[in-house]
């Protein structure tokens, strides 16, 4: 599954955001035992467990978008819609928080 969020925010503030927001998620969702592991200061792959089944994935924070990449296995995939209303809101909320908050 791949997945683009546009976004208007200076590519240094976007970076900023990414890491902000994955640490967030990292500290909040636990019990799911995410992984982050920066390869670069603009790519980062990303692992947790969603009802028994590891998940793993990426993310490229580019000059205009949020690029994210996911591999979900066979059984998950029905819910592949639902998972993309959900990061879309998600990244609009910390998007929209970057840019009142200065992130």
């Amino acid at each position: 599954m791949e997945h683009d969020v546009m976004h208007d925010l200076p590519l240094d503030q976007a970076k900023q955001l990414a890491r902000r927001a994955l640490q967030s998620y990292a500290e909040r969702f636990g019990k799911y035992s995410p992984t982050l592991q920066w390869r670069t200061d603009t790519e980062a792959d990303i692992k947790f467990e969603v009802t028994g089944a590891a998940l793993s994935g990426a993310l490229t924070v580019q000059a205009d978008r949020f690029h994210m990449q996911l591999d979900v296995p066979l059984l998950l995939r029905p819910f592949s819609g639902l998972a993309i209303k959900v990061i879309e809101r998600e990244v609009r909320g910390w998007i929209d928080k970057a840019k009142t908050d200065h992130l």
